[in-house]
């Protein structure tokens, strides 16, 4: 069994389907298990304390010790899965996953002992769970393409994973709960957080978390955990502004000052209400983007978010099973809902991805969780939406794709001419999309922009799932492709205690 992606979903999976007896080949880039929500220091920085700005360590860390130690268990650290190939019963690569199709071969680029070039790898699992997580969702504004500008998850990292401060004097803005926990992250590596600036209105936001109050008795420690971090705020005497956003950021060669201003519920700028501050990083997040490249690659079905929104999710059953045969999706990429709900979600798609017990107590608690979670992520969902009327902060020269510096009236254009309604067609005309980052930031606000002004309407929801469809996730160098596959275990001395026929099952 392979599981993808080390955060709290994918560190629960291995967990749970170790505990069911599978044995579990577990695969994240990064050196160390965690995702953003646990990121750690290196072990070179001999840290006296390294859960202060960690929820859960203790846990976290038994957990890891656990699933790490297992002797079924093969870490692979440092290593990325850059395509999916689907297969049938024969081994050729079906159009559309059949009912008895095994799960995708699994190919992985993987760092070589001695630090060496990277090597290929072909895994062939008997089941694979997706655990990819999200990244920021960040809409554009006049001013964000200068250097100190800067995703809210990039500076909460920074700070979480090498006590690095991205600036002096910091703005953190955007909408949604995350927004506290990077200023208090920001706080703590010694930054100063002038203010939090939520773009929904206070009185939005109080009715979308406080309608249906006997639901919110399952979030007892979100509710404490949110009263922790308001309450690091207040000691640092850090405004919290409901109501406004920033539209524009100013600087020669890089961030000197932000604007921001009152917004209406639809997020249209108040006129007269603009008001500057001097900064030298503006760190800002509009929610999240779940990362579907490889759930897209595995045949899985996709659904709408919450009504309201743009974005779309893995689709899945009541056992987190994906509509792929052999394939389950846990965490941020089914619905973001946070750390909890996503280990949830984790331990029960691992238990019965390995075969483990449908029916057992602990699978009905956790089914009645994950629920639970799911509640939670249409609350959110309805607390912060992003308003309609954002692009009216944008001007013609403003840059939307920052790969390639396409500007909004480039995109209006393109959406304009007839020629270029297809997606493909209008990628080319106008390049958006075609970067190094192949459409991951842009990519949602670059096919809303093309609807509205195509149709001269909002997106009532998705508005281009194929956007995902990308056949290499990862990029890959030629020279990397061109040499034969490695052998799994021989040469990985982190698998050198598993046999080779077991380190890719």
């Amino acid at each position: 069994m392979v599981v993808v992606g080390a955060g709290p979903a994918g560190l629960a999976a291995a967990d749970t389907a170790l505990a069911a007896g599978a044995d579990v080949t577990l695969v994240d880039s990064a050196e160390r298990p965690g995702g953003q929500y646990h990121r750690m220091l290196p072990d070179a920085y001999g840290a006296r304390a390294p859960e202060a700005v960690q929820h859960g360590y203790r846990s976290f860390e038994r957990r890891v010790r656990r699933v790490l130690d297992h002797p079924r268990c093969s870490w692979w650290a440092g290593a990325e899965v850059w395509a999916l190939e689907r297969r049938d019963p024969g081994g050729a690569a079906p159009a559309a996953p059949a009912p008895s199709c095994p799960p995708p071969k699994v190919h992985v680029l993987a760092p070589a002992p001695g630090g060496g070039p990277r090597r290929r790898h072909v895994l062939e699992p008997d089941a694979l769970v997706l655990a990819t997580g999200a990244h920021d969702r960040v809409l554009p504004f006049p001013g964000w393409d200068l250097p100190g500008v800067c995703t809210a998850g990039a500076a909460q990292a920074l700070a979480k994973g090498e006590r690095v401060v991205v600036g002096d004097r910091v703005v953190v803005a955007g909408t949604g709960p995350f927004l506290l926990p990077v200023a208090v992250s920001l706080l703590e590596a010694g930054s100063t957080v002038v203010e939090v600036v939520e773009a929904g209105a206070r009185a939005r936001v109080a009715r979308g978390w406080l309608g249906r109050p006997w639901e919110l008795g399952a979030q007892a420690g979100k509710a404490g955990e949110l009263l922790a971090l308001t309450g690091v705020l207040a000691r640092h005497r850090v405004p919290y502004r409901f109501g406004r956003a920033v539209v524009a950021a100013r600087g020669d060669g890089r961030v000197e000052e932000v604007v921001t201003a009152a917004v209406r519920a639809d997020w249209s700028v108040v006129p007269g209400t603009e008001r500057a501050a001097a900064v030298d990083v503006v760190c800002v997040g509009h929610g999240f983007t779940p990362r579907l490249e490889l759930p897209v690659a595995a045949g899985c079905a996709l659904r709408p978010g919450p009504r309201g929104t743009s974005e779309v999710y893995v689709d899945v059953d009541d056992d987190q099973a994906t509509s792929s045969p052999g394939v389950y999706a846990c965490g941020e990429i089914t619905g973001v809902a946070g750390a909890p709900a996503a280990r949830t979600e984790g331990a029960l798609a691992g238990w019965l991805a390995a075969g483990g017990a449908p029916r057992a107590g602990a699978v009905r608690a956790l089914r009645r969780r994950r629920d639970q979670g799911r509640a939670f992520a249409r609350r959110l969902a309805h607390a912060h939406p992003v308003g309609a009327a954002w692009p009216g902060w944008l001007r013609p020269d403003t840059v939307v794709c920052r790969c390639e510096e396409t500007d909004y009236a480039t995109v209006c254009a393109a959406a304009q001419d007839p020629t270029a309604t297809e997606a493909r067609a209008a990628k080319l005309a106008t390049r958006a999309g075609l970067g190094p980052c192949q459409g991951r930031v842009c990519g949602p606000t670059i096919a809303e922009l093309r609807h509205r002004h195509g149709t001269g309407q909002p997106p009532a929801g998705p508005t281009d799932p194929g956007s995902h469809h990308r056949p290499l996730a990862q990029p890959i160098r030629l020279g990397e492709l061109a040499r034969p596959p490695a052998p799994p275990a021989p040469d990985r001395p982190d698998l050198a205690h598993l046999p080779p026929e077991e380190s890719g099952s």
